[in-house]
């Protein structure tokens, strides 16, 4: 990229388990970072909450981004990208700022009753797709902001009243960074949007047929923005006063624009979940193969929409999490790798983490965790070693999927996020696949593409020069597969089964 007058670029993203915020430079280069944690609750079984009642003025995740901003932000006068998980779900007064429930998170399943609403359409669970791109599901904003309105009297109340704003996390941190109850911003952006099963994926609005359909008032909603461009500014309260926040986008769509994905390109983002995306470019491609449609990016007002195909997995680092926190087999998530190591093989164990059900190609909410093929000579290690492959027989589950849509052979894989550090998942994922897979240098390429998009915005890069290169560089790292075809095939064959052991088994009892 050509150089230019010394400039920094913050990016704030806000994960599902944790939140971070990065200081890059002109060149891309990470000068300063911090991370914090924040606590999950699980009040049912299928329930995955953020905020606890303890909290109700300002949630964890809001604490935990002003402290990330405190320790990193110093004297610098730059711009803001901001990046989340997506469809996280929440509602909030417009006059007091307090949140009028705990946040649904995304891969919570409290509202499988709701999915009843396949059978009241004419198109059942494909009713939607036509406009929004996505089918009925658990998964997205719409069905959680029905959960809401239909068990929680003080939602209720504040829609009637018109208190009631609606926002997935970028909303409400917006809002909250932007002056609150003194003028905040109630805003979203394209691509968060487009994971609400509320927004025409043609016109880019929201789609008032579905509204209407699903009696969702279209008072709680965000103006919709693109992906590039000045939001506002961070108004007094916080350290870093009169800051532009100048882009924003969902979090694995934040990635395709940090792995440079163009146009027939496609990442995977292995994080708390796993999620695969393929750049269409300008056309929208309707999946025959369990696969979402979903915007790619739009960088700035006037600039060309791209779409993706997706595919969703909803429990992958946190299957990693699960050992750790809920089992104790491993103190911490980077001892995987090394109990995985001790044995060659998962010996013969496989494990379907359908935690609250499996996400693309499957979508059947009724899964629910299986772990088959256990015997006396089974131990630890292979316990570890059929959780890292799980991973990677989803993710290989997805690709197939994909390239049936797109019409596409199996080429080299991007790979970014948190769980790529493990060189052995890699490598397990490199067999299962068959073909390379390329880790960048820098696998936070979440937090990147906020920083590419607020830099577009203020003309720190242009569009040509982040996407020239592809996303690779001299210093990423390929993992090549040298697993045997034949036992490659046995393997999948053998998820294939344990996949189908998942099946309706929602309603064992307690």
């Amino acid at each position: 990229m050509a150089k230019k007058e010394v400039a920094f670029i913050g990016a704030i993203d806000q994960g599902t388990t944790s939140t971070r915020f990065i200081i890059y430079d002109q060149d891309t280069k990470c000068i300063g970072s911090h991370q914090v944690e924040f606590t999950q609750f699980y009040p049912e079984a299928g329930f995955v909450n953020h905020f606890p009642p303890a909290l109700f003025f300002f949630s964890s995740i809001l604490i935990g981004e002003l402290i990330c901003v405190e320790f990193c932000f110093m004297d610098f006068g730059f711009p803001v990208g901001l990046t989340n998980q997506r469809e996280t779900t929440l509602i909030w007064s417009k006059s007091t700022g307090l949140p009028l429930y705990n946040a649904i998170v995304w891969m919570d399943v409290r509202t499988s009753a709701i999915c009843r609403l396949e059978k009241e359409f004419s198109g059942g669970r494909t009713h939607f797709v036509d406009t929004c791109g996505l089918p009925i599901s658990t998964y997205f904003s719409a069905l959680k902001i029905l959960w809401l309105l239909e068990n929680v009297d003080a939602v209720k109340q504040a829609v009637k009243t018109g208190d009631a704003l609606f926002g997935t996390i970028d909303t409400w941190l917006i809002w909250n960074l932007t002056g609150g109850i003194n003028g905040g911003l109630h805003v979203t952006d394209v691509s968060n949007a487009s994971r609400t099963m509320l927004m025409n994926i043609k016109t880019l609005d929201w789609d008032k047929a579905t509204l209407e359909a699903l009696k969702i008032s279209p008072g709680i909603l965000p103006k919709i923005v693109s992906n590039s461009e000045v939001i506002g500014k961070i108004e007094k309260g916080w350290p870093i006063t009169g800051i532009p926040i100048a882009g924003c986008l969902g979090d694995q769509h934040a990635a395709m624009v940090g792995q440079a994905c163009r146009k027939g390109e496609a990442k995977s983002t292995y994080g708390t979940g796993a999620f695969i995306l393929l750049n269409t470019g300008e056309e929208i491609v309707k999946s025959k193969h369990g696969l979402l449609t979903t915007l790619a990016y739009k960088l700035g007002p006037n600039a060309p929409t791209n779409y993706a195909l997706e595919g969703s997995i909803a429990i992958a680092g946190a299957a990693v999490q699960w050992l750790r926190d809920s089992l104790g087999i491993i103190k911490s998530a980077k001892e995987i790798e090394e109990l995985a190591l001790k044995v060659e093989s998962a010996g013969g164990v496989y494990f379907v983490p359908a935690f609250n059900g499996l996400f693309a190609p499957w979508w059947r909410d009724d899964a629910r965790g299986v772990c088959i093929g256990i015997t006396r000579f089974t131990n630890r290690s292979h316990i570890a070693r059929a959780v890292l492959e799980s991973m990677c027989f989803q993710v290989k589950d997805v690709l197939d999927s994909m390239h049936k849509d797109a019409s596409q052979k199996d080429g080299k894989q991007k790979v970014d996020g948190g769980a790529t550090v493990n060189n052995l998942l890699m490598q397990i994922q490199a067999d299962l696949l068959g073909s390379p897979v390329v880790r960048p240098a820098d696998i936070e390429t979440t937090a990147l593409g906020a920083a590419y998009a607020a830099g577009l915005a203020i003309g720190v890069w242009k569009e040509g020069e982040i996407f020239a290169s592809g996303g690779t560089s001299k210093t990423d790292t390929t993992f090549r597969p040298n697993l045997e075809e034949s036992l490659r095939k046995k393997k999948l064959e053998s998820w294939g089964k344990a996949v189908e052991r998942t099946f309706d088994l929602a309603d064992l009892s307690i």
